[in-house]
Formats: structure tokens, sequence, C-alpha cells
């Protein structure tokens, strides 16, 4: 596995690597730092740059004027010109946007600080555990900086063992949430620019030795073999054997690591009760170094193509999905396992088998949940509309994201599509982009399905990076953004490919409570008749294996500005912001009631 950040020099001129990412972080031994953070708006990096630009953390020894300091003045005539601990409070993990009035549309650099104290026992290890930051964090600990992060949505973790003490210890982070062309995503999208420490921050303690990270799947084109990999970070060679057993299987594996800490394996088991949506079977799984005991729950099941059939365990499927993004019902950042039991749940009433969390990787709760619940996912990285395809740095920081969700969700049965983008241009720039994204992708998990959800102008699926996809996915918006919905019967589609079908979109807004004629947009009688129009379409689309329309919830977005009618939502949602289910939500419940019956 590759390194996921590079090696930071502190600013006490002690070298600190960022680690390899640490999976399986609920079931470890943590400590959460949850709770109420002092922030400090800083609009011109004051308590990062002086007055002439130079950067503090890049200082020998740091001017009082670092935030990153938490410098105190010493008496009373010394001019210092910051006080975290007389700052405003925030709940983290949490957006500032939502919670701040003054911060709605902010966009810029935010501090946050958290005091707390540590006892770490002689011999452990401890771990900084970020679950997201949006989008670029520098963070320091007892004023020595661990590391600057990019990406909103994909977690990251630092070793703090030398660095923490028993008390006094201050975290403080500085955000920037501001938009670039060269990031990912680019400076243009459809949702809300949510700033802040927007996941859980964790503290792991662990031995000097320890489970670092491990893949127990099926083997691919086996599903009689439990196959995969575990690693071992710092391993003594003395020390090398690893166990593994399930037992419900009466699996009881032990095997030993390498010289590089790696033990691959193969393990046949007998009477699988294979994961599926109607079976979400979990089973526990131990995976047991030196007496250390990691727990997880893991489901076991096959998901592949033959031809333009996707089959689950062996048998095909029809994948009865809906769109979501991560937002709660407040029209905040969502985090927490009741927001992600909420949304879920309103996708099993729609008569869903599948989601497509959409655009970005979701919070962990939301695919241990579905893991649960036995709802099949597509997870995404922000390879969004037009990010610049071209730059080598602008790839690197989607292939890092990439890896970090891979890492991070593996051993999620749930999880059946990774995707690559959505609806970007064709360009020989970008299908390279895609296609080495692919490969990467494959060469981290060969056992479940690729895909990116197409953009297309005419009824014809012929787009290049089809060549390259498991299951060819497009976004497409008869009666919205262009065409007659009169004709929706009328279209026929034409696919290139002999691959499953999705289509990934599709939709149009309706303001819930507002009536109307079936020809007066933005009435839920427009959005009604729209999905009834789109499905007698649909149903005629050569290969299709899926559906997830455009979106379950209504959703905060700046770009969206019609006046009583969006108020800054898209109202593309099949249920309102309050939780109010529309008109079309009933036609959707019913075409997926059909479609569980025809399978």
């Amino acid at each position: 596995m590759k390194k996921l950040l590079t090696a930071l020099l502190l600013t006490s001129s002690v070298l600190v690597s960022a680690q390899n990412l640490i999976s399986n972080v609920p079931n470890r031994n943590t400590t959460s730092l949850n709770g109420v953070w002092n922030y400090i708006i800083d609009p011109y990096q004051t308590g990062f740059y002086s007055f002439h630009l130079d950067q503090y953390d890049k200082s020998e020894k740091p001017a009082k004027g670092a935030f990153f300091t938490n410098y105190h003045a010493q008496n009373k005539q010394e001019l210092v010109e910051y006080d975290f601990d007389k700052s405003p409070t925030i709940n983290i993990p949490g957006d500032w946007n939502s919670q701040v009035t003054e911060l709605k549309y902010y966009e810029g650099n935010v501090w946050f600080k958290k005091s707390f104290d540590y006892n770490l026992a002689p011999k452990k290890r401890l771990f900084l555990y970020l679950g997201a930051i949006n989008y670029k964090a520098d963070v320091y600990l007892n004023g020595k900086k661990l590391g600057t992060h990019e990406g909103g949505f994909t977690p990251f973790n630092y070793e703090v063992t030398s660095i923490v003490k028993p008390t006094g210890n201050y975290l403080v982070i500085k955000v920037d949430n501001t938009r670039h062309k060269e990031d990912v995503p680019t400076v243009n999208t459809d949702w809300w620019n949510y700033g802040g420490i927007t996941r859980d921050v964790t503290l792991i303690e662990e031995e000097s030795s320890f489970v670092e990270d491990y893949n127990i799947q099926l083997k691919k084109g086996n599903a009689n073999v439990v196959s995969g990999f575990i690693k071992i970070n710092n391993l003594d060679a003395s020390k090398n054997q690893v166990s593994i057993s399930i037992p419900e299987l009466k699996i009881n594996y032990k095997g030993k690591a390498d010289n590089n800490g790696i033990l691959n394996f193969e393990i046949p088991a007998k009477k699988i009760s294979y994961w599926s949506p109607e079976n979400p079977k979990l089973y526990i799984v131990i995976v047991d170094f030196n007496g250390k005991k990691l727990n997880d729950q893991i489901g076991f099941r096959t998901i592949e193509t033959k031809e333009d059939k996707i089959l689950l365990n062996g048998k095909p499927v029809f994948l009865r999905g809906i769109s979501i993004h991560e937002e709660n019902a407040k029209g905040g950042r969502a985090n927490s396992q009741e927001d992600a039991l909420r949304l879920l749940n309103w996708a099993k009433e729609l008569g869903c088998n599948y989601v497509r969390l959409a655009h970005y990787p979701h919070n962990e709760n939301m695919v241990r949940e579905a893991d649960k619940l036995g709802l099949m996912v597509w997870e995404e990285i922000p390879v969004y509309w037009t990010v610049e395809f071209k730059n080598e740095n602008t790839y690197k920081n989607a292939q890092d994201q990439l890896t970090a969700a891979i890492t991070r969700d593996k051993n999620r049965a749930s999880i059946v599509i990774w995707s690559m983008a959505n609806e970007t241009p064709i360009s020989d720039a970008r299908n390279t982009f895609i296609t080495n994204l692919a490969s990467h992708t494959r060469s981290l998990d060969n056992t479940r399905l690729i895909s990116a959800a197409l953009l297309t102008k005419k009824e014809t699926i012929d787009d290049p990076i089809g060549e390259v996809l498991d299951v060819v996915a497009f976004n497409q918006y008869l009666g919205w953004y262009g065409g007659n919905l009169e004709d929706a019967e009328k279209i026929t589609w034409k696919s290139k490919y002999n691959k499953p079908v999705f289509v990934s979109e599709f939709g149009g807004d309706a303001k819930a409570g507002f009536h109307g004629e079936k020809n007066e947009r933005w009435t839920e009688e427009y959005q009604e008749y729209l999905y009834i129009q789109n499905l007698k379409m649909i149903e005629k689309i050569p290969h299709l294996s899926g559906t997830s329309p455009w979106i379950l919830v209504d959703f905060r977005s700046p770009k969206r500005l019609l006046p009583g009618i969006q108020d800054g939502y898209n109202r593309k949602g099949l249920i309102s912001n309050d939780g109010e289910k529309k008109k079309a939500f009933y036609i959707m419940q019913n075409w997926y009631a059909k479609k569980k019956n025809e399978y």
C-alpha cells in the first residue's frame, strides 16, 4: 500500500512521518476528541504568516503570533493578539456553515483548538486519526507540526507517541475550505462547500507492533476461499505469528508475516451464508497478533458481471437505487450514526437494495450501516465536472483520495462499485486520467466493479471510457435540462458496449407542497409526471441493470438561487429537507416494487 501522506518537518526540527492509514478504527482502543472546540476565524491567515508573508511553521523558532503555538501573554505588557481560550466554541465534528450564522457562506481559514490530557502507558504508541477535514488541514500538536492534508472526504492519521504529554496537550488545526481549480473537486460543484472538521477526531492507542491494515474477502473467482492480507506495523521478526478466526465458519488460521510485515493468505471455507440485501449476514472476524485481538464484522459475497448482467453471488440482480448526499436534516454535513440511519432507512422505504453515495466518500457510518441493512453501495471520489486532467498533482490528489477510500472500506460487503468520476467532459487527457484511476483501483481491489457516471447528449452510450468500466453508467435529465417529456416513450437508446448499463442520475426539481398542473415546472405534479415519463423511456434501455435517480433528499447548493422555490437548495429530492415525501417518491417506490418482483 502506497504512503498516503509525506513526511513533514516539525517546527521543533524533529522529523515525523505521517503513517499509512490505519483501518477499522471503530473496533480499536480509541479515545474521542469530539466535543466542544475553540475556533478563530482568520481570513487573512494572520496566525499562519508574518506581515511579510513568512510562513511561521517554517521557522526554527516560530513567532508568538503563530496560532499553532497557543501562546499566552506572560505579563500585562506583552503583546499577543489572539487567545483560543477566550474565543467562541463550536461542536466537532461539524461544519462551520450550519453552526455559525455569520459563516454560512464563508470560504477561507478557520483555526480550531482542543485541549486534552492523555497518560500514555510505557511501550504503547499513540496515533491521531482524523475522519475528514474540508478541505486543506494543517495539523499541530503541542506546537509541533504533524503535517498537511488535502481532500475533504477521506481520513488520515499521524503518530504522536513522542509528542503527547500526560497533561496540557493542545491540538490545533488550521482548516481552509477555499476552492481552487487544481483541487479535487475543482472550483465548481453543485453542493455546499461545508468547511471544518466534519468527521470524528480520535486517538488510537496501540502496541509497539500492531495490525495496521488487512483485507479479508472472498477470493476473486472462488466463492469458497477467504483470501487477503494482514499488514503489521513495525514488525518484530521474533514475533511474527498472526491468526485469523471466524468462529461461525470454524476457521482458525495461523500464519507468519514476512520481513515486510505482510501475511498473504487463502483459507478454504465451507457453508458460507453469503451477504445479500435479503440476507445481510455479517461474521465476527478476529485477527490476533501477539495476543492482541482486533475484531470486525464482515460479510462475504461475490459481485461480478457476465456480458450485460450484474451477478450477486452468481445470480442476476437489478440495482434498485437512489443517489444520496451526505447532509443531515438540519442542512449541515451529516456525520453521526443517526444521520446515516435516517438516510438509509428512507432508501429502504423507497424499495432500494442499493445506494449511490455521491459525489465523494461518505462517513464510515454510512457504509457500516449499509452492511447491516443489506444495501449495496456505489462509492465515489470527487473527480467532478472539470478537474484539471492534465495536472499531475491533481491526478495524485485524486489517486490518494481513492487509495484512502479503498483502504478504509475494502472490507465492507455493501460496497460493490468503486466510481472514478462524475459528468466529466470527454478529452484525451480525461480518458487517460480516469483509465489510470481504474487501473490503480484494480491493483488495490480486484473483487469489486468499477464505474463512472458519464454524460450523454444523445441517445447513444459511446463514451470511450466505457472500455475500461465494468458497468457503463450515465446521467440524463430528459424533461428538465432539455427534451420533451411527451416524447419519452418514443426515445430509443443504444449502447456501444455489451455491458451492464446504469442510469446513474435522472430527475427534476419540485418544491414540496407546491402544487399545480403537470406541465408547471417546480410543482410536485411536474416532478411526478417527469418520473412517470422517464421510467417509460428507461425501461427500454438495452442492458439496463440499475438506476439511482437524483436524489433522495433536497440538499443545499449555492448554485440554486430562485427565490421562493430553491432558496439555496437543489430541490430534486424525492423527500424535502424537512422530511416530507413528494409525489414522485411513490412513483419510484411502485416501480421498484415491480422490479423486485421481476428479479
